[in-house]
């Protein structure tokens, strides 16, 4: 995996990058059949927060009522206006609370078409060649899908609604905040200065400036954002892997290496928390600092208007109600700094993944190894040209044919592409040139040297890659008892982590198991008796033919005995010059 510094990435804020990277973001969702049931409740979660500015404008406006009934110690006024007061908040509050609720249904909406979109993509057949061609560049997938879209749709409906409302709040509370100082005037070098709408101006220069200088101080935090990330996931998935291999790192003595890697991975985590504390601390000051002095400001400006006797108390507590609320609008930007700079690296690390899956798709579909469906009965191979992911030539000149039935062994030293060759008939190697036909409506199993276990029951695991249930249970405990695992017939609906559980010869009965449940048409077993005494290797292959009579067998194993329960070879080997060779007989 690519190393990166703490601090080396530097993604601007802004700029077309992040216009067409977000554009596109939005565009995966938006443009399915489901976002128009989404819409239609953004449209509402609009609405309400519309109905909060609207809100906010009465609340104002019921506090003013109140503090003017106060200082003209009227008290009819005044318990008229508290009553006026409390049925506003209340219906303020079930607006607001609604407006959270609805914003919330699109968000999982949104979250699961995104999650879909970008798990449909990844959980695929480009995953292996996306993971050969690309493995430095993207690095803890999982994490994107599962975090990122997480905090990429939050945050994209939460910026965005509460932009909204900055605005409207603008418009609604500019407009009260000029009308409330339109006629002051101000003192200056002994004449009095008319300036229409002083407290708006006042409130517009004050954000300017307060944005410039947060900018200023906190655009850096982009950058340690996206390693903040980048360093969580490497160090989380450290720990998933000693505990995916706990049994192989014990065996090896390996815990001091594993702890070394688990301290320098944290300590990546550690040193990016430092930097994020610190660049956070200053982003703090400076919008605490702004935030404590112009709730004074206000007052300040309208204490000389108060004292002439042009406006009442309530005016005061109206206009610096409506100057908060301009205020905030105004500094919209300053007080989402820290989401927006969080938020940029979510959008970065899904747009590189969603690139670097579109480069996967390209390049494969750009190889000259072509590996087609074809409506024939049997594998051909045709001037086959094997490569390792940099272009170097591995295997060369392979042609063979496979008909329904036969059983091929495939032998050839250790590193001689036997594998390889495999994985180009499964379609997961698209490195090379050449055509594979393989016929479109025979069933084809993989089996692997170490198959693979999913979370699930042992009856889930059995069925796999089968939904559970595709098999009666009478079925999956006479493959166990064929294939002497009769001790786990009772285990069905347990759950385990089977691949940790069971002991590698079981894994390998187990996926022996699968090929008697699913009776395949093809079988292509990769060193999938490895694990197995000759004896039981042998029964292994009578029974395969003895259940599966007209299935063709294809089988890689380094056993000269395997050989021996198959009609046909196919053998690898190394010429005199060091190239690998191919010859099927």
């Amino acid at each position: 995996m690519q190393s990166i510094q703490p601090g080396q990435r530097r993604t601007p804020l802004f700029g077309w990058r992040f216009v067409r990277h977000l554009t596109r973001l939005i565009s995966i969702y938006w443009r399915t059949p489901d976002a128009k049931w989404s819409g239609m409740l953004l449209a509402l979660a609009v609405a309400l927060e519309l109905g909060t500015v609207y809100g906010n404008l009465w609340l104002a406006d019921a506090e003013r009522q109140v503090f003017d009934a106060l200082q003209d110690k009227d008290s009819h006024s005044f318990f008229t206006a508290v009553g006026l007061l409390l049925g506003v908040t209340l219906a303020f509050l079930l607006v607001s609370s609604y407006r959270i609720y609805v914003r919330e249904s699109v968000e999982i909406r949104w979250r699961r078409g995104l999650t879909t979109y970008f798990t449909d993509r990844w959980v695929g057949p480009r995953a292996y060649a996306q993971a050969e061609l690309h493995a430095g560049e993207v690095d803890n997938p999982d994490q994107r899908i599962q975090e990122d879209t997480r905090e990429f749709v939050a945050s994209a409906l939460g910026l965005t609604l509460s932009l909204l409302s900055a605005v409207v709040t603008l418009a609604s509370f500019g407009g009260l905040l000029w009308s409330l100082s339109r006629g002051w005037v101000v003192p200056l070098f002994g004449h009095e200065l008319g300036i229409p709408g002083l407290l708006l101006w006042v409130a517009v220069g004050y954000a300017l400036l307060s944005t410039v200088v947060t900018h200023f101080v906190g655009r850096r935090l982009v950058s340690i954002n996206f390693d903040r990330l980048h360093f969580e996931a490497d160090f989380r998935y450290g720990l998933v892997r000693f505990r995916d291999h706990v049994e192989a790192v014990a065996l090896s003595r390996g815990e001091a290496v594993e702890r070394r890697g688990s301290e320098r991975r944290f300590g990546a985590v550690v040193e990016n928390w430092w930097q994020l504390i610190q660049a956070q601390l200053e982003l703090a000051l400076t919008t605490m600092g702004f935030g404590q002095i112009n709730g004074v400001v206000p007052i300040l400006v309208a204490a000389p208007a108060f004292f002439a006797g042009l406006i009442t108390l309530g005016v005061i507590v109206q206009i610096r109600f409506a100057y908060g609320q301009v205020s905030g609008a105004l500094t919209w930007f300053v007080n989402a700094y820290q989401e927006i700079a969080h938020w940029r690296a979510n959008i970065e690390r899904l747009s590189v993944f969603a690139e670097v899956m579109d480069a996967t798709e390209r390049e494969v579909a750009a190889s000259p190894l072509h590996v087609v469906l074809a409506p024939v009965p049997s594998l051909r191979i045709a001037d086959v040209r094997l490569e390792d992911p940099e272009g170097h030539v591995l295997l060369d000149g392979v042609n063979a044919s496979v008909a329904p039935g036969e059983h091929v062994a495939v032998i050839g030293p250790a590193g001689s592409c036997k594998t390889l060759l495999l994985r180009a008939i499964a379609g997961i190697w698209p490195f090379g040139a050449g055509l594979i036909e393989v016929p479109e409506r025979a069933r084809i199993l993989f089996v692997p040297e170490e198959p693979y276990m999913p979370i699930g029951t042992l009856r889930a695991v059995l069925s796999y890659p089968d939904p559970e249930g595709t098999f009666s249970d009478e079925q999956i405990r006479e493959a166990l008892g064929l294939l002497g695992l009769g001790r786990l017939e009772q285990r069905l609906d347990d759950i385990e982590q089977w691949d940790q559980y069971l002991s590698t010869l079981d894994h390998q009965r187990l996926g022996l198991a699968r090929v008697l449940l699913q009776k395949p048409d093809w079988v292509f077993l990769d060193k999938a008796t490895s694990a197995l005494d000759e004896p039981l290797e042998k029964s292994v292959y009578e029974l395969l033919a003895q259940r599966l009579p007209a299935a063709t067998v294809i089988s890689i194993a380094h056993r000269p005995a395997v050989a021996e329960y198959h009609t046909r070879r196919w053998t690898l080997g190394r010429c005199d010059d060091g190239r690998l060779s191919f010859q099927a007989a």
